[in-house]
């Protein structure tokens, strides 16, 4: 058996703990199918005191972890620091720069320097992997790499945060508000403190974007994703939505279309037909669908230090058989420099829920504002009163366009006996 491969691990948190953990328990197993033992020689974190449940005898500690960039005894280094810049930027391009191969669950650096890592790795012959970083425990990183390199991408889209579904989810079940169920998933330890990274959908963009770079060839391009939260989406939604035929799921969308690549992150209304619809809780789920092989989807668990270790680990075992590939599929030179298709050209159906004085001619002020940008209606409901007088109407539109749909929102926004911002949810077909 070849010489072990040597591992430096930055992060020792949930995730780098889980890593160690696994290769310690699954050690000769791993020999086996990576040609030659995985074995970690150093490791680095911000507090050495700290109690972690793994045994790290005869592992050296670095206080830099920098350091593991450089040392002679070290093939491939572990990033799990976390952030699109500081340390975590450092040592992996200093890591690359000193030849050693980089393994990394960070979805943020790679959404924003991406393809100038993915080139820094091919000019020294080393492998730049990242499985872990998109969707936990889902191989669809090696998918696009691998089991679909054979399909043009037409489309591809998924769940990629796990604390959004499960507030959406546990939202439907219990008929509780946002806020309410956020601050019962902050107790529970599913969602952070400060949840916006969550919650907003920066998150699940990092992850979309790394996701566009595999599936469309291009530059990894997050300043290109349209990007909208959960905060707005009320129980009330999840109830019309069900009624109607659709659940609630924040989705991560992106597609090549003749303006450029689409690439957006919002609520949908999902069809209750299609499978994704049905992925609930902490779970996330990607779809991709190839010109030749159709409609394929991924799911699994998107977080946590089981699955997320095991990405990471399965990064590892790659590199341990010397399998050198492109981190984007197609070589960093080739990646494309595509443009971004406006979000205003998008073109779908629309949700919309307005709180109205319930009094004569209120529909047809709405109804007017909608005509004049050619939207058509295609169903309406309209369910009880509050004691102020105003009632909630439910609209579904035929298709339109978003510059469109912003244009007669406007409008809307402005009549007299609309009592509140209208919410509006895009309606997907799948």
């Amino acid at each position: 058996m070849k010489s072990p491969l040597r591992i430096g691990i930055a992060g020792l948190g949930t995730v780098g703990s889980g890593v160690v953990k696994l290769l310690a328990e699954h050690g000769r197993l791993l020999a086996v199918r990576g040609g030659r033992p995985l074995k970690v020689v150093a490791v680095s974190a911000r507090r050495k005191a700290r109690k972690r449940d793994i045994d790290l005898s005869g592992v050296r500690w670095e206080n830099d972890p920098l350091s593991l960039a450089t040392a002679d005894d070290i093939d491939v280094v572990v990033e799990l620091i976390g952030g699109s810049g500081g340390v975590a930027r450092r040592l992996v391009q200093k890591a690359l720069g000193s030849g050693k191969h980089v393994v990394t669950a960070n979805k943020a650096l790679l959404a924003m320097h991406g393809a100038d890592l993915a080139a820094a790795a091919e000019a020294k012959g080393r492998m730049l992997a990242f499985e872990a970083a998109v969707a936990g425990g889902i191989p669809i990183i090696k998918a696009l790499r691998e089991g679909l390199v054979g399909n043009r991408v037409r489309r591809l889209y998924g769940i990629l945060n796990g604390t959004c579904n499960y507030i959406l989810t546990t939202m439907r079940e219990t008929g509780r508000d946002f806020d309410v169920v956020l601050a019962e998933a902050q107790a529970a330890g599913y969602a952070e403190a400060d949840p916006s990274f969550d919650v907003d959908g920066i998150d699940a963009a990092h992850k979309l974007a790394v996701l566009t770079g595999a599936a469309f060839g291009a530059k990894v391009n997050f300043a290109g994703v349209h990007v909208e939260g959960i905060r707005h989406v009320s129980a009330s939604d999840i109830q019309f939505a069900e009624e109607l035929g659709f659940r609630i799921k924040l989705l991560g969308l992106a597609r090549e279309t003749s303006h450029g690549i689409e690439q957006r992150v919002h609520p949908c209304m999902v069809p209750l037909a299609a499978p994704i619809a049905h992925i609930e809780g902490v779970f996330n789920a990607v779809v991709v669908e190839g010109d030749f092989v159709g409609t394929t989807m991924f799911q699994g668990r998107g977080a946590g230090q089981g699955p997320t270790a095991s990405a990471v680990v399965a990064d590892l075992v790659d590199v341990a058989r010397g399998r050198e590939m492109p981190a984007f599929v197609v070589p960093a030179a080739r990646l494309a420099d595509k443009k971004v298709s406006p979000m205003e050209r998008h073109e779908g159906a629309y949700y919309m829920r307005l709180m109205v004085q319930d009094r004569p001619g209120v529909i047809a002020g709405v109804s007017g504002a909608l005509a004049k940008e050619r939207i058509s209606l295609e169903s309406m409901l309209q369910r009880g009163r509050s004691q102020s007088g105003e009632v909630p109407v439910v609209l579904t539109t035929h298709e339109t366009n978003e510059a469109a749909m912003r244009r007669a929102l406007a409008r809307i926004t402005k009549l007299k006996a609309v009592a509140e911002e209208p919410c509006v949810i895009r309606i997907e077909a799948f």
